[in-house]
């Protein structure tokens, strides 16, 4: 049983399974619904799904929601990714890690990450009453199979403080990453723009973060913080050891303008080169092969211009860390319809525009002192 029969371009293909979800989470970019949607894949389009991935070259088949538990054939696509010997991992609010369920992710050797924002008081704000005691009951059982991937949370106004407690848990249960995701104004999110965190806000929870890469965990877990300008902040902080982090451990440079690539299959088949942009679809999987996809996207006119840090506009363009940040395209579209803007979620004031303003300020200055020397004659 091989991985794959010839190496591919990603490590990871994944799949949201399907739209459905026994939640109600308030930031869900995927704004999921109780039922599964009406053009969800087949079992057997599934297969084929598995399938290309398969040729692709991809290692990992990785499984989204909604709550990709919810699919009643989960277990059979995913026995059948296994047969091919596809690696799997799987994201989950933890709700059905039980009987049978908990069974089959043992047998197949899932490798599960469970969701969760934060301490119990705070979690149930954002994903409803009862779910952080389900998510760490799923995260207890998966630690004592050994198969507990990750734990994620994602970064809003109301946790940001909390970070802490996910990587504790992290630390107590042996999960192998935790994994903090910014948070992006698509899917139901869109609607509560007061989720976002200030500019402000993430400064210091990515700064807090830093500190806690930095303490004993990093030596038992890794740490996945996508968000393009922790780049920055981590330069500015330990930049001898910059480009070793940046090249081998950083995960959260934007994909379009860094990663070199991505992509992700919807629920209906479509394939989208970001998890968040829905509204960029490619093409679908029922027409044409994931290969015949990538082969696309690297021809494309429109993601080598993305790609290009020369193409930014406003201070994501004349920022002197722009080769290594960015910013995020998808928020950047999702504020100002362009995916070449600003990311607006940055603190960081470029050194540019502060010498642009240091400049017309002694402008002013010397205007202003000239004026009064007229005066005086």
């Amino acid at each position: 049983m091989s991985f794959y029969k010839t190496r591919g371009p990603l490590l990871i293909t994944s799949w949201r399974a399907t739209r459905a979800c026994n939640l109600n989470c308030l930031y869900c970019n995927v704004e999921a619904k109780a039922e599964a949607a009406p053009d969800e894949l087949t079992t057997k389009e599934a297969m084929r799904l598995v399938d290309q991935i398969y040729e692709f070259g991809s290692e990992w088949f990785g499984l989204k929601g909604g709550e990709p538990i919810m699919r009643k054939d989960v277990f059979e696509i995913i026995g059948y990714a296994r047969s091919l010997g596809l690696k799997i991992c799987l994201l989950t609010n933890g709700y059905f890690v039980d009987g049978d369920i908990y069974d089959n992710l043992v047998k197949n050797e899932v490798f599960t990450s469970i969701s969760l924002d934060g301490p119990e008081e705070v979690n149930d704000i954002i994903r409803g009453k009862g779910s952080y005691k389900a998510g760490l009951s799923a995260i207890q059982k998966l630690s004592k199979a050994g198969i507990l991937n990750g734990i994620s949370m994602a970064i809003t106004s109301i946790n940001y403080m909390h970070a802490d407690h996910i990587v504790n848990l992290a630390e107590e249960y042996g999960a192998k990453f935790v994994w903090f995701n910014h948070l992006l104004p698509c899917g139901r999110a869109r609607g509560k723009l007061q989720l976002e965190p200030t500019p402000e806000q993430y400064e210091w929870v990515l700064n807090h973060l830093y500190d806690l890469i930095n303490r004993t965990y990093k030596k038992k877990f890794d740490f996945h913080i996508h968000c393009p300008f922790f780049a920055r902040i981590y330069k500015e902080r330990n930049p001898s050891r910059f480009w070793e982090w940046f090249n081998n451990e950083f995960g959260g440079k934007c994909i379009y303008f860094l990663f070199g690539g991505y992509l992700s299959v919807l629920e209906n088949g479509d394939v989208i080169p970001c998890f968040y942009s829905e509204g960029l679809k490619i093409g679908n999987i029922r027409e044409k092969s994931l290969k015949e996809f990538w082969e696309d996207v690297q021809k494309s006119d429109f993601y080598t211009r993305l790609k290009d840090p020369n193409n930014l506009k406003g201070k994501c363009g004349i920022c002197e860390y722009r080769d290594i940040c960015g910013g995020c395209r998808t928020r950047a579209y999702a504020h100002t319809g362009d995916y070449f803007e600003s990311d607006q979620a940055c603190a960081y004031i470029p050194k540019a525009l502060k010498e642009n303003s240091l400049h017309s300020c002694m402008h002013a200055a010397n205007i202003a002192t000239l004026k009064r020397e007229k005066g005086k004659t």
